[in-house]
């Protein structure tokens, strides 16, 4: 399975198979398992490890955002900008749980090693 996917499908970085989060809906924030159900990997290294996932969010936002003016722009000719600006809220809510889970799996995935 390549690296990418397993990322995307919530798996463990070190082995890719063991789930990280208890859910595997994406709109919902579920429970982050503490180890890996198979091979047993602690997900937080040390404690505060995923404060660097915010800045992973961040950018992940922004560039949700940027698309979001950008489309809107390109699409609507005669659109106000506080509409642009409500949906880009609206945009930051529902997408909160999604940026939430990839954002701590990019932070694992740069800091884990895959075992062969």
């Amino acid at each position: 399975m390549s690296r990418i996917k397993s990322l995307f499908q919530f798996k463990c970085p070190k082995c890719e198979s063991g789930n990280v989060f208890s859910e595997k809906k994406y709109l919902s924030f579920g429970k982050m398992n503490s180890n890996s159900n198979l091979c047993n990997h602690k997900f937080e290294m040390e404690p505060g490890f995923f404060f660097g996932a915010m800045y992973v969010s961040y950018g992940l936002t922004m560039a949700i955002a940027g698309a979001l003016f950008v489309l809107s722009q390109l699409l609507f000719e005669d659109i106000s900008i506080s509409f642009i600006l409500g949906l880009i809220a609206l945009s930051f809510i529902l997408f909160a749980p999604i940026n939430y889970k990839v954002s701590r799996m990019v932070w694992m995935y740069l800091f884990t090693q895959k075992t062969v």
